[in-house]
């Protein structure tokens, strides 16, 4: 209804803008002819109606991606706080514990609130967090979220120092810090547990330091306010509504001054090492001692890629399985890590139906459309001709190489090769139609389908594309393969695990054949399916997830359970290439490692949240997460951190000033792709941009026709 007003009101504009057309000459009748042409010109899927406050913020947005600025109190200016990050990492075993120092600092005469929004791991299991003021520490303690804003906004107003964190994603997160005074320093330490990735015989962890723009699809939903916490460059849509606190501001291309981070490792792996490397950061090695290697950055780098660390075991030394514990409030828990057989290729592969999917959005500018390309050729070389198979692009609009799968023959694929040599990225991220097009909804195929989808995975509705990969997933296997310097790994990973398929991860261009060529291993060796655990004698430990995935070559089973391991020991089983298979397990002991429960808790939330998209109630799966959260306090959907000083350190008669922390551009994007172009990627904007320039015009060319004078 509303919009159907705004729509009445301009048509009337423009009726009254006609009765002057004559009068105002050639420029009046161009300038009517483009508002005509761009309100009938149909709004493609992706689009928000006009909204003129949403051409305004993104007119400032392309004029330079500067900070936001939101006023508590009225007001305004004042300088945004400057932000520092100090990583430190204690990784022993399989797990990782990591502390996230970030350093707010405030340059103005204002007083002012910093928000700052940032990524995490998408598994990492947030359960600390401390506010550092001077040689004080506040220990921030875990409450439902609503509880928690409602306390930190009351310490806000009060003038108190408090900090609140709070899971927009799980792997986006903002911190906000309130009442910083004026030359002051305060910081907030952030503490996680993780599980480390072990594939292909190699250990690896990644910390992600950019949340990238991601491409907003819907209509605006309301008023579209970006008064909530992260002052984003998107308004809330229909079909996301929480991306203002999405869309971190971004910083000016080449400022002076960015957001850096240092980082420290502490690296106990349980073995010797033949490699130990970081393919996109350079650091040095500190030392070894008793077994434990020490390392760090070169130097504090500009928080624009994510930081990977890999590490392997020498010839002889591969783990074959692994058992660690914690006993935790009178309960045991436990993280249960088996290498299934190797049973290698197939001899007589079965011939597949093989559907390559590529993002060639705007994000995907440069480097990253450089890593497709080159994945799409290794990929459209190891066919047979016994195969079948089809290109589907994607950025504004899906299109397919042929209208459906073709043999690999020669000529098929000569001009495929040909097709992919002329991608360019450019435009905006339309996942659904592409994902539509390549899970045909099948439940039987003729052939072995499976989808190679290739992206930064740079979106907002991740649970509406992970709902279509549910409905039209049928018999075909989705493999993700994230590209570029800061991909969306939580949309990767679960569309991945949704669609019985694997994750890869492509950083650097060097990186794409050693990558494709271990994803390749996976496409053509037997998968293990239809994994069951059973424990024998009395023993009924909860293990999540609940429904245990397919593995493939050269992973593991990683199953995080609580309750007593029992005496009898437990029966892996499942198939593969065909046959049953099982093997019968006598965890015992297993080394000792804090955390542990964190990890449980941390997995039975993520399959809780699951459950939502499979028709279980929200309400029922709230309460439970909420159960889980609060007893092992983790920060959830639902909960969030907050720590708060007890006494005011603002005068009364100050006001305060909220700034959003401005966050790079990830290594390698092009702001020109991403905000600059139509059509386009992260953003609706440009288009709302260009109707709200020309009405600009169509105003100034009736006032003059009217004799306003100019």
């Amino acid at each position: 209804m509303k919009r159907a007003h705004a729509e009445r009101g301009l048509i009337r504009d423009i009726g009254y803008l006609s009765l002057y057309s004559v009068a105002s000459g050639v420029a009046g009748a161009l300038a009517l002819g483009a508002l005509i042409l761009l309100l009938s010109w149909p709004a493609r899927a992706g689009e928000a109606p006009f909204n003129e406050p949403v051409a305004q913020s993104v007119r400032d947005e392309v004029r330079g991606p500067r900070l936001r600025l939101r006023s508590v109190d009225g007001g305004g200016g004042g300088e945004a706080p400057l932000l520092d990050t100090d990583v430190r990492m204690e990784i022993s075993g399989m797990t990782a514990r990591v502390v996230v120092k970030q350093r707010f600092r405030n340059p103005g005469e204002r007083w002012v609130e910093g928000v700052y929004v940032f990524p995490l791991p998408e598994a990492a299991a947030v359960d600390r967090m401390r506010l550092r003021i001077g040689e004080r520490l506040v220990e921030g303690e875990v409450r439902e979220k609503a509880q928690a804003l409602r306390q930190y906004q009351q310490a806000r107003r009060e003038g108190r120092k408090a900090s609140l964190l709070s899971q927009q994603r799980p792997n986006i997160f903002t911190t906000a810090v309130a009442n910083i005074g004026p030359g002051e320093e305060v910081g907030v330490e952030i503490e996680y547990q993780q599980a480390l990735r072990y594939d292909q015989g190699r250990f690896s962890i990644r910390f992600p330091m950019v949340v990238a723009p991601r491409y907003i699809p819907g209509r605006v939903a309301g008023s579209g306010d970006l008064g909530g916490f992260g002052g984003g460059w998107a308004r809330d849509t229909d079909q996301v509504p929480d991306a203002s606190r999405i869309t971190p501001p971004l910083r000016e291309p080449g400022a002076e001054r960015a957001n850096r981070v240092a980082m420290e490792i502490r690296l106990a792996p349980g073995f010797p090492l033949a490699l130990l490397e970081s393919p996109h950061h350079a650091i040095e090695r500190l030392g070894d001692e008793g077994g434990v290697h020490r390392i760090r950055l070169r130097e504090s780098v500009l928080a624009n890629r994510d930081f990977v660390l890999n590490w392997a075991p020498r010839a002889g030394d591969e783990p074959h399985g692994a058992l660690f514990s914690e006993h935790w409030k009178g309960e045991e828990y436990a993280l249960l890590m088996v290498m299934p057989p190797h049973v290698g290729a197939v001899r007589d592969p079965v011939p597949r139906e093989m559907i390559l999917v590529v993002d060639t959005s705007g994000s995907m500018h440069g480097g990253s459309i450089e890593q497709a390309r080159g994945a799409l050729r290794l990929a459209l070389g190891r066919l047979t001709p016994a195969d079948r198979f089809n290109v589907v692009e994607f950025n504004s609009h899906a299109r397919v190489l042929f209208p459906s799968a073709v043999a690999a023959s020669r000529d098929n694929l000569s001009r495929a090769l040909a097709y992919v040599d002329g991608l360019e990225a450019d435009g905006g991220t339309e996942m659904a139609p592409a994902l539509a097009a390549a899970l045909d909804g099948r439940r039987e195929t003729p052939l072995l389908r499976q989808v190679v989808f290739m992206t930064d995975g740079s979106v907002g509705n991740e649970e509406a594309l992970f709902e279509l990969i549910r409905q039209r997933l049928g018999a075909s296997r989705l493999f993700t393969v994230g590209i570029g310097s800061a991909p969306n790994s939580y949309f990767m990973t679960r569309a991945a695990l949704f669609g019985r398929g694997s994750y890869t991860y492509i950083g650097d261009p060097g990186e794409v054949r050693e990558k494709m060529n271990a994803l390749f291993m996976k496409l053509e060796s037997p998968v293990l399916t239809d994994i069951e655990l059973s424990w024998n004698g009395d023993a009924q430990p909860d293990v999540w997830p609940r429904r245990i995935p397919d593995l493939y070559a050269g992973e593991p089973l990683l199953v995080a359970l609580k309750g007593d391991l029992g005496a009898g020991g437990v029966r892996l089983s499942g198939r593969t290439a065909g046959r049953a298979w099982a093997r019968e397990l006598t965890p015992r002991g297993g080394a000792q490692s804090p955390g542990v429960h964190l990890l449980w808790a941390r997995r039975k939330v993520a399959d809780l949240l699951d459950q939502r998209a499979r028709g279980r109630s929200g309400e029922e799966v709230r309460g439970e997460v909420l159960e889980v959260a609060l007893g092992h306090g983790l920060v959830t959907p639902y909960t969030s951190l907050v720590a708060v000083e007890r006494r005011p350190s603002r005068p009364a008669d100050q006001g305060l000033v909220s700034h959003a922390v401005a966050t790079e551009l990830p290594e390698g994007w092009s702001a020109s792709k991403v905000f600059g172009t139509l059509p386009r990627t992260a953003t609706p904007a440009p288009l709302h941009l260009l109707l709200g320039g020309l009405l600009t015009l169509a105003g100034w060319i009736l006032k003059r026709a009217t004799g306003g004078g100019a």
